[in-house]
Formats: C-alpha cells, structure tokens, sequence
C-alpha cells in the first residue's frame, strides 16, 4: 500500500474541478479523523439538518448555525439569540426536560434579520417540543420547517397512584379499602404501559332477622374485574372483562357499612360502597316478625317461617336489585313453617349463589360468596376474604345462614364469604355477625345478641411495570 502526503489539493490551472477517484471506488476515513466543511456541501444528502451538542443548555447562549441543542429550563426560561442569518442556516431546539409550558424558551433574532416575517422574538411555551429554523432570506428570516412533540414517540407509561393498603404482586399493584378513602391517581398511563384499573367493589351486608326462625341476612353486592385475564378457575365468573380507565385525578371511595340489628324489630339493609363509575347495593335485610318477606338488595335477604304460607314460609328477596350486567348477587331463600311449631328461616342469598330455602327442622344455609384469586392481592391475602370452595381464592359477599325455633342447638352455616351463623338463640353472637369486610350477610335466630350485617371492601389493581 503506497501513501502520499500533501497539505493541499488543487486541481490543474482552468479546470475548476478535482475528481477524486473513480466509480465504485471506497475512500475510508479512519476513526477520530475529522472533516471540517468551510464551504458548501453539495450532493451530501439532505440539507436544512443539524448536528446535535450534547452538553445541555441551562443558560443563555448564542447558537451556531448548523447546531441542534438540548434546552433545560427547569430553573427558569432563558433565552437564545440565533446566529446572523445566511440562506441554509439551520438551527434547531429540543425541550430536554419538558418544561417549557413553566419556563419559556425565548429565540432572539440577530440585529434585523426576521422570524417568521416578525422582527419580534418568538417564545416556545410547549411542553416536549423540538423546532427546527432554516434561515431562507431577508422577507420570512427563520422559517420552522420541522417541529414534533416526544408524545408522538411515546415510551411506554404506567398507572401511579396513592391511597389505601398498597401491596405489590410481580408486575401489579393492588390498593385495598377497608374504610372511606380516595385512590389519587398521578399518572394515568398509556396503552403501552396500562391505562386502566381492575377493581373489587363489595357493599355491606344485610342483617339478619333479629328473631327465632328469622332469616338470613343478603350479602352486600360483589362487583369485579378482570381486564388482565387471571385465568380460571381462580377467578370469579362474575367478573367483567372490561377494566375502567382513569386520569390524573383523585377517586373517592365510600366503603359500605354492614347493617346494624343490635335488638328485635325491623333488620336493615346494608350500606352501598362505590368506586369512580362502580356502585355496589348493600345487602337485603333478612325478614323477622316485623318485615316478613326478605328484603331485596345485592343479595336478598332470606324468608321468615309463617302461618300465611303454611309449609312454605315468606319467599326470599330479590338479589341484583338495581340490575347490573355481570349480576352482583342472588336471590333469598324462603322460610318454613310447621304451623304450630318447626318454624325456620331461609338463607340470605350471597354474590355466587342463592340462598337455602328452609324445610322441617333446618333454616335454610346462607349462599355461597364469589372469590379473586390470590394473585389479585398478592402474599397478604389470607389477611382479606375467608377461603371457599375453590382453592387459591379469597371469598366475599357470603349470605348469612337462617334461624329455626328448635329447642336443639343446630347452626345453619353462612355462605364462604363471610356469611353469619343462623341457628337458634343459643348460637354465639359473634358467629352471627358477617365477617367484617367482606360484605357478608348476618346469621339469623337471635332474640338477643346481634345480628349484624358485615361491611365492604374495595380493591383496585393496576399494572406498574413491564
């Protein structure tokens, strides 16, 4: 390989031009060479482009043409007085933090050379923008001739937000509330990332007939879903595939009480519990002497034992009252009555099954609950819920059990989910309570003690990283 050495090439006197080598010839420039252009570039590819500085400007600074720089106005605005303008100048300008809606990037023309037709200087005021300025000639000045925002190559963002017990499982993130609250959400995301919420909405329980042979409380309503396809059978099949979307804003949350029953009379409803667009009904009362039938609800409260339907009883209330698509509860079962004596009261309806209808010498067994799986709230789950039938879930909205006049000491279980204890006056009235926040219905067959529905509970559940 031979090598020459010059300081300079010029081409032959009169020829104007030097060619340097031939067709399909390859001219390497090594690494940490330099080509320094003082003239006019030509056949080069495009024009009108800048070569980016990459120390980011935090001051002002006068601009080189053919530079792009990185612009930080965190601490404040600055300006940046532009080069004296020649036809295909180009400068160009990035919001580096974006933070020039807070901060205003001022360009200052150079002595009367024009931006945009004006002589007055022109500000840039929105977030993330890049500019790019060729200078064309004494009419327009700087004309923009390429502008774009970093929300048009967006990254990938997540759901961010405070309130509540937070407890983290792989990817996800799950708020739970046991009591009144607000998720404050202060990033909502993008569909790269996630943008919408799952949530677990459950409502008070109903309480129990405050009487022998009275029925079992309705569970609060149970309203879930499952936009990030937890896959069955660990997932309720009450669940709605669709999340909710959210925004930078906060979300109150009201979780419903249970429904008090601390002496004989009228048992009552429970209370509601809402979330953004979610309403979950309070469970319906279980009947005693006062209110026969059962009351209607998220679940229905259960049926008393009566004279006027001999062998049959009072029929339960109504479960999914208002009505709501996936259901969020059934219906209350009927009571019996053995006309003089053998009086018993149905099972409260509960989220994944109706209640019990009583029969001869039984109160009617509180319906089963519905359930999330264990993932949905991570390793603290046996803290929330009871277990149920199906395993690896957490079970709520259980409808309490039914109360029977027997003399002998049987119980009538509540549904999985917190479902109170029916029996006779003899069953503990810590049994007869539903579980506290789960929504579960109130045992019946007390004339003492209470007969409580339990309350709601709220979980939120969102994806935070990938």
């Amino acid at each position: 390989m031979s090598e020459i050495k010059v300081n300079k090439i010029s081409p032959r006197t009169a020829c104007g031009t030097t060619t340097l080598g031939d067709s399909g010839d390859t001219f390497t420039i090594p690494a940490g060479a330099t080509i320094n252009n003082q003239g006019t570039a030509v056949n080069f590819g495009a024009t009108g482009s800048a070569s980016w500085v990459t120390t980011v400007k935090t001051t002002g600074f006068t601009a080189v043409a053919g530079e792009g720089y990185f612009c930080n106005t965190t601490s404040g605005g600055f300006s940046v007085n532009l080069p004296a303008g020649t036809a295909g100048a180009v400068v160009a300008i990035k919001d580096y933090a974006g933070t020039f809606d807070t901060g205003t990037l001022t360009l200052v023309q150079n002595g009367s050379d024009k931006i945009g037709g004006s002589t007055i200087n022109a500000t840039l005021t929105t977030e993330g923008i890049a500019v790019t300025l060729v200078f064309i000639d004494s009419t327009q000045g700087w004309l923009v001739t390429d502008s774009g925002l970093q929300s048009e190559a967006p990254t990938a963002q997540y759901v961010t937000a405070t309130g509540g017990t937070v407890l983290t499982c792989g990817n996800f993130k799950t708020h739970v509330f046991t009591g009144t609250g607000a998720l404050c959400v202060s990033n909502a995301g993008n569909p790269g990332g996630s943008a919408t919420v799952d949530y677990m909405v459950v409502a008070g329980g109903g309480s129990g007939g405050f009487n022998t042979a009275g029925g079992g409380g309705g569970a609060g309503g149970f309203r879930v879903s499952n936009s990030y396809s937890i896959p069955a059978p660990t997932m309720s099949p009450l669940a709605n595939p669709t999340a909710l979307p959210v925004s930078v804003t906060s979300y109150p949350i009201t979780v419903g009480a249970g429904a008090s029953n601390p002496s004989p009379g009228a048992a009552c409803q429970g209370s509601p519990t809402t979330f953004s667009t979610i309403t979950s009904t309070g469970g319906g009362f279980g009947i005693n002497t006062t209110n026969q039938v059962g009351g209607p609800g998220g679940s229905g409260g259960a049926g008393l034992g009566a004279p006027a339907f001999p062998g049959a009883g009072y029929p339960g209330g109504t479960g999914n009252t208002p009505p709501v698509s996936p259901s969020q509860g059934s219906n209350g079962g009927a009571g019996y009555d053995g006309v003089t004596t053998d009086t018993q009261g149905g099972g409260g309806g509960g989220a994944g099954a109706t209640g019990g209808n009583a029969s001869s010498g039984a109160g009617g067994i509180g319906g089963t609950g519905s359930f999330l799986a264990e993932t949905f709230i991570g390793p603290t789950a046996p803290s929330y819920g009871t277990p149920g039938p199906v395993g690896s879930t957490r079970y709520f909205a259980g409808g309490g059990g039914g109360g029977t006049d027997s003399p002998s000491s049987s119980t009538f279980a509540g549904g999985a989910g917190g479902g109170g204890t029916g029996g006779n006056p003899a069953t503990p009235s810590p049994e007869r309570d539903g579980g506290v926040n789960t929504g579960g219905g109130g045992g019946s067959g007390a004339s003492s003690g209470t007969s409580n529905g339990g309350s709601g509970i709220v979980m939120i559940r969102y994806k935070f990283q990938n």
